[in-house]
């Protein structure tokens, strides 16, 4: 990926063609865009899985309580809760997701992957999916590669901006980057990878972006553990041959179709959606109030 390809069958078929893995184009693509070695990259990511990581730890071990009151140490409450509606394996997925999620909403330390309002979906998959086939770290930093190739994509023929293309575009961007992180992670071929994606933003197609009083925290910390759970099942239909029957390329341009018609107020404006519901605007309005209370006066003009 030294260029930039415009679809997943073209890159599919480069790596066929030249006998090689998903992820390797994509880091001579980060080789040349960063001016960096190939250990400074490969640094990078090992940097960038810690922060995931730690994220997590974060998470499920700090008061994680917003500004906004909105957040209230969620994950904690799913991981501590004593009656299973998931099997442990299946909670642990979501509450990993929720911690990673939740510290950016508390203004801790995240990786954007795509982006801050879905920074909470890859770090609990990958961490999940490490804990539970016990991978080897160089494994997880393949997938990244593999995951950025995705939005890579998806960017190009769409967006991973809510602002553009409302929340498919960064809850489904994310959760299509964890699916085909897990088929390569577990073996699979690039096709079964890129089925994995289309797949999951079929079913997250038409998502708004409806963020209350503004604040990528309601409905996007609970989106992005739900967007955890497409991608697992995703990549267990991908995995198993089920086919997608309308191609990666397809599902992508219709994603960027549907971002388009959508109406404004559903792309980021908290306008719509559940934050134009009384309680989303009365949320808003008491979170102004008490900004409004600690920010300081503006000083008189000279």
């Amino acid at each position: 990926m030294s260029i930039l390809f415009d679809s997943f069958q073209e890159w599919g078929n480069f790596c066929q063609t030249q006998s090689t893995p998903l992820w390797q184009p994509v880091l001579e693509y980060e080789i040349e865009q960063k001016g960096r070695t190939e250990a400074e990259i490969w640094n990078g990511i090992e940097q960038a899985y810690s922060v995931m990581c730690q994220a997590i730890e974060t998470g499920l071990t700090k008061d994680m309580r917003s500004f906004s009151g909105m957040i209230n140490n969620g994950a904690k409450r799913v991981r501590d809760c004593k009656i299973n509606v998931l099997n442990e394996d299946f909670r642990k997925l979501i509450y990993r997701t929720l911690a990673a999620k939740e510290v950016n909403s508390c203004m801790g330390k995240i990786v954007a992957a795509p982006t801050a309002g879905a920074s909470g979906i890859l770090p609990g998959i990958l961490f999940h999916l490490q804990d539970i086939h016990q991978l080897p770290n160089q494994k997880i930093y393949e997938a990244m590669l593999v995951a950025a190739g995705v939005a890579l994509i998806i960017e190009r023929r769409a967006s991973i901006a809510g602002a553009v293309g409302g929340c498919q575009a960064e809850t489904g961007t994310a959760a299509a980057m964890g699916a085909a992180a897990i088929v390569y992670c577990l073996g699979g071929s690039w096709q079964q990878s890129f089925n994995a994606v289309a797949i999951t933003i079929m079913n997250m197609l038409g998502l708004i972006c409806d963020p209350i009083a503004g604040l990528v925290e309601v409905p996007c910390v609970k989106r992005n553990a739900s967007a955890a759970a497409i991608a697992y099942t995703a990549a267990q239909m991908a995995i198993a041959d089920y086919d997608p029957i309308i191609p990666v390329d397809e599902v992508v341009d219709v994603m960027g179709e549907v971002g388009e018609s959508m109406e404004r107020k559903y792309k980021e404006t908290a306008l719509g959606g559940l934050a134009a519901t009384p309680t989303g605007k009365a949320i808003a309005q008491r979170v102004l109030q008490t900004s409004a209370e600690i920010l300081p006066p503006d000083e008189p003009e000279n």
